[in-house]
């Protein structure tokens, strides 16, 4: 309950900031156009959300039989979980990740990466994978989607701010370059808080659900240390979706552990290991899905 008060009143601040800019576009009138702004791209976001970021990543549906027993694993905590079976899809890249995305659960998909699949153990892909049931059983993809639509309308109308000088009255044009740089400032900083509350959330779910706490902190630790190594394309090309996967993607580029989007890794498997009872985990080996059951790289994107 802490967490979802803590990105409540988040997403309060972030709704503020909305008014706030609109107000010193156009008073009164402004701050209510802008609410009714964010208000339609939430809405719109909220239904389209999973298709935009799904074909950005270049992600390629699974049926079940492409995803084996990928597919058969993600059924069997979907259903452990109390969800419906979402949609499952793989990414293209070799940096082991993941993601959740859709506005419900019943209209969710989960999404991992081939270097994921090729690089973790079975039950280091099964934590991975309820991880991301858990942010669709907290509903975060909705609430992660309009945070990340909020922090766009607010940068959008402090660069409106850049050309009309904001209302003479409230600071004229150092009002307006102050507003223009520090309020996308102050949505990015509060997108990543609210990321970083809910990832904390879904790694205590997501032991839950798959049973295994270590093996989780395990895969985090090895994702962590390979994403940072290797590049993803499409997330690199499409930067605001960082928040959404397990560990940030963009570690292969960018220096941004001042703007983190998650909490620190060894933050994260510290808390995992607590729910182990601090017994710690040993790193499995590799290669965990059998051919035998089909693999989704046995497909045509999983040739080099």
């Amino acid at each position: 309950m802490q967490g979802n008060a803590k990105v409540f009143i988040l997403m309060a601040a972030m709704t503020g900031l909305v008014m706030a800019l609109g107000w010193m576009l156009g008073g009164q009138g402004g701050a209510l156009v802008a609410l009714l702004l964010a208000g339609g791209m939430n809405f719109f976001s909220w239904w389209n959300s999973d298709k935009m970021v799904l074909r950005q990543q270049g992600a390629v549906e699974l049926n079940p039989q492409q995803g084996g027993d990928l597919y058969r694993l993600t059924a069997d905590l979907a259903r452990r979980a109390d969800l419906p079976m979402p949609k499952l899809y793989l990414l293209p890249t070799e940096q082991p990740n993941a993601f959740a995305t859709g506005r419900n659960p019943e209209n969710a998909a989960v999404a991992v990466t081939q270097g994921l699949v090729r690089s973790l153990s079975r039950d280091e892909i099964a934590g991975v994978i309820a991880h991301e049931l858990a942010h669709i059983k907290h509903r975060d993809t909705l609430t992660m989607t309009v945070t990340a639509t909020m922090a766009g309308a607010i940068a959008m109308m402090g660069n409106m701010m850049l050309f009309t000088g904001g209302r003479d009255d409230r600071g004229g044009g150092l009002g307006a370059i102050l507003a223009m740089i520090f309020a996308p400032l102050a949505a990015m900083l509060v997108q990543m808080a609210i990321s970083r509350a809910r990832e904390y959330e879904a790694d205590a779910t997501g032991a839950q659900i798959c049973g295994q706490p270590q093996a989780l902190a395990s895969a985090l630790a090895k994702i962590s240390q390979m994403a940072g190594r290797t590049l993803n394309i499409p997330a690199e090309k499409n930067p605001a979706a960082a928040a959404m996967f397990i560990v940030n993607p963009l570690n292969g580029l960018r220096m941004d552990r001042l703007f983190a989007t998650h909490p620190a890794t060894e933050e994260r498997i510290a808390r995992l290991m607590a729910l182990n009872g601090g017994r710690g985990f040993a790193p499995e080996r590799p290669s965990p899905i059998p051919r035998s059951g089909g693999r989704p790289d046995d497909g045509p994107w999983g040739r080099g």
